[in-house]
């Protein structure tokens, strides 16, 4: 899964990248913008941990989250309260979700760009500048489609049609307000928009990045309309605090969160957030040489999970073995599971669960 970190400037936005990735990053070329920070972490199942110790397989493989940090906007051609230039628009369609970084902390030193800290504001300017670049997407393919139309031939112009009404209709809303995964689109509709790769059709986080001795606003106390704030993920966080942490040697950090008060670190929280939000449940698979878990949509169906193992298993699924991983657990073994009869065998459209143990047959 890929996510893109965003925000205004002195937000803190690179602060929660260190903080998410313990300072570990690669730059990548940004089509012109400059280089990409991306970081990879490890989202770690503890479910995995217990496996190990039935198993003792080679190899143990967690899920992973890679953010991206974008670079600075050239403030030579942008405006004080731009979020994104066009170029990083389109680095940003290429992100599986967003997550906007939104500064809620009082600091002197640096002035914030638009001169006030308000975070509902910050929100729906960034929300804002999603919906903008969603709309040049969409003029532009309107634009382009209306005079495809104009000279296609008879016979082609049906085919061309829906995706037209496809466009203007969901342009349209999102002059409204109305994001488009928000907006109630068919499945037909949902595939056509697919290439154009909307902003607002992500998933989106939102992390407030409070002082150490504050407590982070939530869109709920900052009186944030639930127009705006509906399917948002939120998390709050002090990031220069966390990344400090992050840096430090894990004993030193957990002797320091211990002296502190401080609970489960924070960026544990946002990985958890990004999972929610985006709607992602893992199955696991076990065996000698690996146990794994798997990242997947909620509500997918068997035969397409076996894919996300390798794409000929959607083609060649023949069945699925599936055990609750708490029933694993209380067996022992996947024999005794089949022996209680809390192993079962599965088609293809079975909706695959958070924890489900799974041995996909196929046909090879």
């Amino acid at each position: 899964m890929d996510i893109a970190v965003i925000g205004l400037p002195q937000s803190g936005k690179t602060t929660v990248f260190n903080a998410l990735t313990a300072g570990n990053s690669t730059s990548t070329g940004g089509g012109g913008a400059g280089p990409v920070q991306i970081g990879v972490v490890k989202v770690i199942d503890p479910r995995l941990a217990v496996l190990d110790g039935m198993y003792n397989p080679k190899k143990i493989i967690h899920p992973e989250i890679k953010y991206w940090d974008l670079p600075p906007i050239d403030r030579e051609s942008a405006s004080a309260n731009q979020v994104l230039s066009g170029r990083q628009r389109n680095i940003l369609q290429a992100a599986n979700a967003l997550l906007l970084v939104v500064r809620a902390f009082e600091d002197p030193a640096l002035l914030h760009p638009l001169d006030t800290v308000d975070p509902a504001r910050d929100v729906k300017l960034l929300l804002d500048e999603l919906s903008l670049a969603d709309l040049e997407a969409l003029e532009k393919a309107e634009a382009r489609l209306t005079d495809g139309l104009k000279k296609a031939k008879p016979a082609e112009r049906p085919a061309m049609i829906p995706l037209l009404d496809t466009v203007q209709k969901v342009k349209t809303s999102l002059e409204a307000g109305i994001p488009v995964k928000s907006q109630p689109l068919t499945p037909s509709e949902t595939t056509a928009l697919v290439d154009f790769q909307l902003l607002t059709a992500k998933p989106v986080m939102v992390s407030f990045n409070a002082g150490e001795s504050e407590e982070p606003p939530t869109l709920l106390s900052l009186g944030v309309s639930a127009d705006i704030a509906g399917g948002l993920g939120e998390v709050g966080l002090c990031a220069k605090l966390e990344e400090d942490l992050a840096l430090m040697d894990p004993d030193e950090a957990v002797e320091f969160r211990e002296a502190m008060g401080l609970d489960e670190p924070a960026v544990e929280r946002v990985k958890q957030v990004c999972y929610d939000t985006v709607g992602l449940v893992s199955f696991l698979t076990v065996g000698e040489d690996e146990c794994r878990a798997w990242p997947v949509p909620a509500g997918i169906v068997a035969q397409m999970a076996a894919g996300t193992i390798h794409t000929d298993f959607t083609r060649g699924f023949i069945r699925a073995e599936v055990i609750a991983y708490d029933d694993l657990i209380r067996c022992g073994s996947l024999a005794q599971g089949r022996k209680e009869g809390v192993l079962r065998s599965e088609g293809k459209t079975y909706e695959v669960k958070d924890g489900d143990v799974i041995n996909f047959l196929i046909n090879t």
